[in-house]
């Protein structure tokens, strides 16, 4: 919990904190641990090196404040003010930051690993050597931002109440989100050599490993891994969504190792969309029914590739399912 002495202290004004923070800088890091500061004005603060961690800062303005090495492990910054704020290395795991103003902010080395910045402002945002692994970026607004450095691994596109489609670059990611849901955007993109693979599977816990590691098995081939989690049942909106998805990809990779794994929405997809579809299942699992009919029907969908294990699959991912993959585009696209 917070230090009591220092949440009183906190909200006698910024004055009164900061002439506090330069008599006791060096000696004193604060303890504002789940405290309660909502719509509080800490514009211009010094919150260098505080403990924030499931602190409630939603509404606050926090306008060129300091919180550079802050601690804001899972706190609530919804629609906060932190235009022009100093966050750099700062801790954000798990930070909700929905709706806040980030234009101008220094994120430099800050983590920001499974954040929500859902409709968050980022104009001229600094994230150079960020870590932004896993945040959800729905209906961000990103300008001009500053990412050398930053790692951007699965960023979560969709909204909280949609399947999870993740890419990893929040400039892809905004194209992505409009291409899904403009028409004429989608046009464009079907006439686009892309480098785009989409994976088509579901993320149970035994299944997710094995698709983690054919995301960084691509992404060190220099393709762009697009994952899509089959986790809610058929719509007409989710097949239209993976088929927009399937028009933009080079080749999809289709996991049916799992019994209940997307042969209904591909069987609706496959016979409009021409692109090559390289199907994996563990050697000890028998192959459904209706995706051998839909290999018969179209030559785009290739031979399954059986292994053993996920250490086998890696060792042959090579020469059995990109090469195949990449050997059909080839044909497809004369």
């Amino acid at each position: 919990m917070a230090n009591d002495e220092h949440v009183a202290l906190l909200k006698q004004g910024v004055d009164a904190w900061n002439a506090w923070r330069r008599e006791n800088h060096y000696d004193i890091r604060p303890n504002l641990r789940a405290a309660d500061l909502r719509r509080a004005n800490l514009g211009g603060a010094n919150l260098s090196g505080a403990d924030f961690t499931e602190a409630h800062l939603s509404w606050a303005n926090l306008r060129r404040a300091d919180l550079s090495e802050a601690k804001l492990i899972g706190a609530f910054l919804r629609e906060a003010n932190l235009r022009q704020a100093g966050l750099s290395a700062a801790t954000l795991i798990g930070a909700n930051l929905s709706g806040a103003n980030l234009s101008e902010a220094d994120l430099g080395v800050a983590k920001l690993i499974e954040a929500n910045l859902s409709g968050a402002q980022l104009v001229d945002t600094d994230l150079t050597g960020a870590d932004l692994t896993s945040c959800r970026i729905f209906g961000i607004s990103a300008w001009r931002l500053k990412l050398e450095g930053a790692k951007q691994q699965s960023l979560v596109i969709t909204n909280i109440d949609e399947p999870a489609i993740t890419v990893d670059n929040i400039e892809v990611a905004q194209f992505i989100y409009l291409m899904l849901h403009n028409q004429k955007i989608r046009d464009v993109i079907d006439t686009i050599t892309s480098k785009a693979v989409l994976i088509l599977g579901r993320f149970t816990d035994e299944r997710k490993a094995v698709l983690d590691a054919l995301r960084d098995e691509l992404r060190k081939r220099n393709y762009l891994p697009i994952m899509f989690d089959f986790d809610k049942p058929a719509s007409q909106d989710l097949i239209a969504t993976v088929s927009t998805l399937a028009h933009l990809a080079r080749f999809i990779i289709a996991d049916l190792t799992d019994p209940s794994a997307i042969p209904y929405e591909l069987a609706t997809i496959v016979p409009t969309t021409p692109v090559p579809i390289q199907p994996i299942l563990l050697s000890d699992r028998s192959e459904n029914a209706m995706f051998q009919e839909l290999r018969r029907r179209h030559h785009w969908v290739l031979t399954t590739h059986r292994y053993a294990d996920q250490a086998r699959l890696l060792a042959d991912f090579g020469d059995w399912v990109i090469r195949p993959a990449e050997r059909k585009v080839r044909e497809l696209r004369g």
